[in-house]
């Protein structure tokens, strides 16, 4: 219980400091618009000296023996009142990216030069405020702990330096050899067109490539390699996914890659510890690993496990949603739920927490998500639309590298302010000539959104590459919530049968 409770006092806490930056100084961008950066920064420098003198009011921290024995607890909030002002660094970074919306790269760097700073002058301010007199020597010794800071920073990267190197290394060779487009026609030869042919591909070849790799390393060789593949051929099916949902995927099976033999790292280093066979470990723990395969494919079908444009009402629904229907999942895997199950409550029990996890699914099979259009009335449709959603357009076309072939990919138009809709389409770097019953599309420009197609398409060729048809989102559809009523029917139906045959409480 004490585990459960300070997991999820630190998760609550990291939430509830994420919402105050976003929104508590997401004021600051509305307020002061062009100031926005140097007015938080004076409110950083203000929070900062509140808390050093907060923190002045106690003594410092004793760093004791890590090898003498623990006989009292210190009391967790004076202990946290001595030191508040750390947490002002990853305030910083998440401000940074949140509301700032700046890189990643440039948001470490202000967080890592706030944390520089805080480093230099808490010795000093903290003589300032209890009189000490002796400013020197604390800066000198603010001077130390950034010197050894820096080199302990520096010692703790050389590993991450090493596998991000040798990574890089991997991913350049493999592009410039051009090895990334044959494993995308590879996956595409092989899957036949298949949607889960092509997704079960992928996550087999990033179980392959994830082995034997750190953490670090093996996240840029997957998403490298197999993102785009995913991304490339589920927009020939159709399929728009965000691109983090891509990457949860292929990072997923990666990961699983530490203990699957033969080059189960992990498998061999549990091994080592409980003197068993690592092949035999690494198969068992790979049967475990395997029954949560499901998730990665409920990534891409179903973002709103992602929390993707969800509102935090839905998220919360969301949570709890997909808590009951991983307990449900683990009891039909498993075999057991209130008691042992028979087969076809398991088949039950399945067929719920899939319903759970994607109620879509059925929706899709009575109403269709997406209303085509033909391509010839892309302006209109894009006119009419409201400003920040997406136009769906199917582009069919001579493929560049076989023009004997036709190739179709769906794209998503952005839509801007313009009212005008063949305006609204030139702003996003679509430009269609409507002739002849067809949408022709012209080739985007180098550098714009879509200058890929450019690559993909065969522009100069006999056969136009045109629009094909538009989708628009079916807004008339049923909530596709509805779809739990008759899950938590049946679950209820397996409770009922098996609580008659419970003889030992399951919770």
């Amino acid at each position: 219980m004490m585990k459960m409770i300070g997991f999820l006092g630190g998760f609550i806490g990291i939430s509830v400091l994420a919402a105050a930056v976003y929104y508590g100084l997401g004021w600051v961008k509305v307020a002061y618009p062009g100031m926005g950066f140097w007015s938080a920064a004076v409110l950083f420098l203000g929070a900062y000296l509140l808390l050093i003198g907060i923190a002045s009011g106690r003594e410092d921290l004793v760093v004791d023996d890590p090898d003498a024995p623990i006989l009292e607890l210190p009391r967790s909030g004076e202990t946290a009142l001595t030191g508040l002002y750390y947490l002002l660094p990853i305030i910083i970074l998440i401000w940074c990216i949140l509301i700032e919306r700046l890189s990643p790269a440039l948001s470490a760097y202000w967080a890592t030069a706030a944390m520089i700073v805080v480093t230099l002058t808490q010795r000093p301010l903290k003589a300032l405020f209890r009189g000490s007199g002796d400013l020197l020597g604390a800066f000198a010794a603010g001077v130390t702990d950034t010197i050894n800071g820096i080199v302990a920073g520096a010692r703790n990267m050389i590993g991450i330096g090493v596998a991000t190197g040798a990574a890089g290394i991997i991913v350049g060779t493999i592009s410039l050899t051009g090895a990334h487009q044959v494993v995308g026609e590879l996956v595409e030869f092989l899957s036949g067109g298949s949607l889960l042919g092509m997704l079960f591909l992928v996550a087999v070849m990033s179980l392959v490539l994830g082995m034997g790799l750190p953490t670090t390393a093996n996240y840029i060789v997957v998403s490298s390699l197999m993102a785009p593949v995913v991304v490339s051929l589920g927009a020939q099916s159709g399929l728009i996914v965000p691109l983090i949902a891509v990457h949860m995927f292929v990072f997923y099976f990666g990961i699983l890659a530490d203990d699957t033999p033969p080059v189960g790292l992990a498998a061999f280093a549990a091994a080592a510890i409980s003197r068993g066979d690592p092949i035999k470990t690494g198969v068992q723990g790979f049967m475990y690993d395997i029954r949560t395969a499901l998730l990665p494919f409920l990534f891409i079908f179903n973002t709103e496990l992602l929390l993707i444009d969800v509102t935090p009402v839905k998220a919360v629904f969301v949570f709890c949603v997909a808590v009951v229907a991983m307990m449900l999942f683990a009891a039909a895997t498993q075999g057991y739920f209130f008691a042992r199950s028979r087969i076809w409550e398991t088949v039950a029990l399945l067929l719920v927490a899939f319903t759970l996890f994607r109620p879509g699914f059925w929706l899709d099979m009575v109403q269709d998500p997406i209303i085509e259009h033909p391509g010839t009335e892309i302006a209109e449709i894009a006119e009419r639309l409201p400003v920040g959603e997406g136009l769906r357009a199917r582009v069919s076309g001579p493929d560049f590298d076989n023009p004997d072939a036709t190739l179709e990919t769906v794209i998503v138009i952005p839509l801007g302010e313009v009212d005008d809709g063949e305006a609204r389409l030139q702003a996003a770097g679509i430009s269609v000539d409507v002739a002849d019953g067809a949408a022709v599309l012209e080739e985007p420009l180098p550098g714009s959104a879509f200058d890929e197609l450019g690559r993909n398409f065969d522009f100069y060729g006999d056969v136009p590459v045109v629009i094909a048809s538009v989708g628009v989102e079916n807004t008339e559809r049923v909530w596709k919530e509805v779809f739990y009523l008759p899950a938590l029917l049946l679950l209820g139906i397996v409770i009922m049968l098996q609580s008659r045959r419970t003889t030992v409480p399951a919770f």
